[in-house]
């Protein structure tokens, strides 16, 4: 049975990107409608169970502080973040690993093995006995259990943003890829939102004596119902093209790290992203612990600082598919040249409002920033995966974002903490997001433009 008889696609000829003159026609390009639209929601509700299993440690970090360190103060979330950044480091492995595989094997399965693989961590994490009673075994068993969330991420990005990319048509593909961004935001949303409802209902002291836990521990229904739904899919048309016509690369990561096309690849796959650290992890994951330890408790107790996050997140979550319409209308570079623009002017400016420690005031400094930010989280993932072939995608994909979180978002929430307190100046993430939307402006230059363009094979 062919591609096309299995997932109701319609043949074509898949030309190559014009700046790929030596890619490979595939048979297979576009799936009918349904078939996309259920891959996309699969996409995206995988992306949700991952990364509210990923973000809900940002979020809780004051918590696992108090239980894990015995106090929140700097040097327990200086040591909790440690586990933050660990995490980062374990995802270059889970990429080569992860990607090797993807290319080797498919992507449909390793996804779901990977939403397993973090949910478990996750519920793990939750059931830690507290420092004291388990004494220093606290904090190593919540490191390697960041590890373990941290291998799995590594392998999930390319693999989740590959996976619908291969499903979606050529002229709505950043559409369709950017409900995978939206499912990460919405699970920090929901993460925020449940854990704003756990200290309002239950109080700050049960939450950090052990209602903490209760976010953690919904991993597991999350995780095997994310797990169900990639489990029902078939694999993506142009990997199962791949197999059919027996040219599935031998060694991927070879074929990766040999070929200076890809290695070219893999170098604007670490510096276009820049801008997603403190976007991404700055903003939204690590910005109610910056709340309340950098400006206070007294101003930003953690369930005011949760509600200043979730106002960003509802603003985010409409703003990345309108961004992403808009790339597959103009371009993908015009979007990420004017988010990059606009993070650069509006950073210091909106942090100012933050710091000032009013309510009102934050949510519309970060409400402004996450506007801001949208055009970047809409289409640099998509840019990602257009600039390799089908037969290295995962591998490349993986190796070179992994590399770039760990250099610009990984250490972002330890980095942070240590400069806020050295330096005293509470407005250190906007002169960060300066820097690293500059990066991300200088990296555009050396990118081509892949709108509209046919995903390319080998």
């Amino acid at each position: 049975m062919t591609t096309s008889d299995r997932l109701g696609i319609t043949s074509d000829r898949n030309g190559t990107a014009l700046d790929q003159p030596d890619a490979t026609a595939v048979d297979v390009v576009s799936a009918n409608g349904k078939v996309v639209r259920k891959a996309t929601v699969a996409g995206a509700i995988g992306s949700f169970v991952e990364w509210y299993d990923y973000g809900i440690y940002g979020l809780l970090v004051t918590y696992l502080a108090i239980n894990m360190m015995g106090e929140a103060e700097a040097g327990g979330l200086f040591l909790t973040n440690v586990g933050f950044l660990v995490s980062f480091v374990a995802r270059p492995f889970g990429s080569v690993i992860c990607g090797y595989l993807g290319d080797k094997i498919g992507r449909k399965s390793l996804l779901a093995t990977l939403l397993v693989l973090i949910s478990t961590a996750t519920a793990a994490i939750g059931l830690i006995p507290s420092s004291t009673a388990i004494g220093v075994a606290a904090p190593v068993l919540l490191v390697l259990l960041r590890v373990l969330q941290g291998f799995s991420a590594g392998g999930e990005v390319a693999g989740a943003m590959s996976f619908v990319g291969e499903y979606a048509p050529d002229a709505r593909r950043n559409y369709m890829m950017s409900f995978i961004a939206v499912g990460s935001f919405v699970a920090l949303m929901f993460g925020s939102a449940f854990s704003a409802v756990l200290i309002t209902t239950l109080g700050d002291d049960a939450m950090a004596s052990w209602a903490w836990r209760v976010p953690f521990l919904l991993a597991v229904p999350l995780g095997y119902v994310g797990f169900y739904i990639r489990r029902q899919l078939e694999e993506t048309p142009h990997f199962t093209a791949l197999r059919e016509q027996n040219t599935v690369v031998r060694n991927p990561l070879k074929a990766a790290l040999t070929s200076p096309r890809h290695l070219k690849a893999i170098a604007l796959t670490i510096f276009l992203p820049a801008l997603n650290g403190p976007g991404y992890y700055l903003l939204f994951v690590y910005m109610p612990t910056y709340l309340k330890t950098s400006l206070g408790a007294h101003n930003f107790p953690m369930l005011r600082a949760l509600m200043v996050t979730a106002v960003s997140l509802i603003a985010i979550v409409i703003c990345i598919p309108l961004m992403a319409r808009l790339s597959d209308r103009i371009g993908r570079k015009p979007v990420l040249t004017l988010s990059a623009v606009a993070m650069a002017v509006v950073s210091y400016p909106m942090f100012l409002l933050i710091t000032t420690g009013e309510f009102a005031l934050a949510c519309v400094g970060t409400t402004v920033l996450a506007i801001a930010f949208s055009g970047h989280a809409a289409v640099v993932h998509t840019v990602l995966a257009e600039l390799f072939p089908t037969t290295v995608r995962y591998s490349a994909y993986s190796i070179g974002f992994s590399i770039s979180t760990i250099i610009f978002g990984g250490s972002a929430p330890l980095l942070m903490t240590e400069l806020i307190e050295s330096t005293g100046s509470n407005l250190i993430p906007a002169f960060a997001s300066i820097v690293t939307a500059a990066i991300t402006l200088v990296t555009l230059a050396f990118l081509r433009e892949t709108k509209g363009r046919p995903l390319a094979t080998h």
